[in-house]
């Protein structure tokens, strides 16, 4: 059998993200991270593949593919060009700034036949891909809620965008993938109490396609870190940690509850509670296993450009909500796209 050839990958993008990619492709089998570029270089000093000044130098390096880790307002930009050169890209979450952009995006990559995809992690969070396998099988019955939160201390390092489009366009993601279904709605509401130009708060309703009601709760003002999930049916609720990537299902019971005090608030009989034991793989490397496959024309599940603007238009719509305060309908995805902006 012949050896395996190896993907040539680059890097854009040394941040907090980009650290731990490069982490991953530096041992990622079938793959040699060949080159990164960041304007501040290697400040760490333990990094093999070379650190280079711009774009122009990575392009010259013959790249199967690279990924996109540097700030959100550069995606657009580098994209393109990546496009513009044949290169594949999985290209950090959101996948950019605004729908204009991300609908530029996704004609530059898909006019071209270039494999692309946005790295939204959590679809690879053994506890998120457990849970959607138990809806897909029927577990939970009818999907009524889907609840998240998501909170903790400020990250000094973002700095171009606000909570909506950096942490809540993870959630917005993962509902619609775990239940397969696309929002219809948002009514938002947004604050900024740390003096920076974007929100630091977000509360969101929305509605899913088939009805379900859905809540967000995202913020960059609290000490606590968590990253909960919470869906309710008609028979129990699941609750995943994506911190600790743990499963609970909590089931509704059959045995009534004698105790004539409890039974004035407790709404349903109490039933079952487990924990599941599942495997746990860490997601980064899980979506690059998954994206490096894709690139080598194998059947692969990655997040794709599409669905990446989907995110973006979701978040927009939630910003938009918030700005006027109203709620914001959002056309399905099958309705033709917004053409790209000259």
């Amino acid at each position: 059998m012949s050896e395996r050839k190896k993907l040539r990958a680059g890097l854009i993008g040394l941040g907090a993200m980009g650290r731990n990619h490069a982490r991953i492709l530096s041992g990622l089998d079938g793959v040699d991270l060949v080159g990164i570029v960041d304007p501040a270089g290697d400040t760490t000093g333990t990094l093999r593949a070379p650190v280079l000044p711009d774009l122009g130098e990575l392009l010259a390096l013959d790249l199967d593919y690279a990924v996109v880790a540097c700030p959100t307002a550069l995606h657009e930009q580098v994209g393109l060009e990546l496009a513009a050169h044949g290169v594949c890209a999985l290209i950090e979450k959101p996948l950019a700034q605004s729908v204009e952009s991300a609908v530029r995006l996704v004609e530059a990559f898909e006019s071209r036949g270039l494999v692309a995809g946005v790295g939204h992690i959590e679809r690879y969070n053994p506890a998120l891909q457990n849970l959607r396998a138990r809806l897909e099988a029927g577990e939970l019955g009818e999907v009524y809620q889907v609840v998240t939160r998501r909170q903790g201390p400020f990250p000094h390092r973002i700095a171009d965008v606000g909570v909506v489009m950096d942490l809540a366009t993870h959630d917005i993601d993962l509902t619609s993938w775990v239940t397969g279904q696309e929002y219809t709605s948002v009514s938002a509401r947004t604050v900024s109490r740390s003096g920076r130009l974007h929100e630091d708060m977000v509360a969101v309703v929305g509605q899913l396609a088939d009805g379900t009601m859905v809540n967000h709760l995202v913020n960059w003002l609290s000490p606590l870190k968590e990253r909960s999930t919470v869906i309710t049916g008609d028979r129990g609720c699941f609750v995943a940690d994506t911190l600790t990537a743990d499963l609970t299902f909590y089931a509704n019971g059959a045995i009534d509850t004698e105790w004539e005090a409890l039974r004035a608030f407790r709404g349903v009989a109490e039933g079952d509670m487990v924990r599941y034991a599942i495997p746990k793989r860490e997601p980064l490397l899980v979506e690059h296993e998954r994206f490096r496959d894709a690139v080598e024309g194998k059947q692969s599940d990655i997040v794709t450009l599409r669905q990446g603007l989907r995110t973006v238009q979701v978040a927009a719509a939630t910003l938009e909500s918030a700005s006027a305060g109203v709620t914001v309908s959002i056309a399905p995805s099958g309705a033709a796209p917004e053409p790209a902006l000259p």
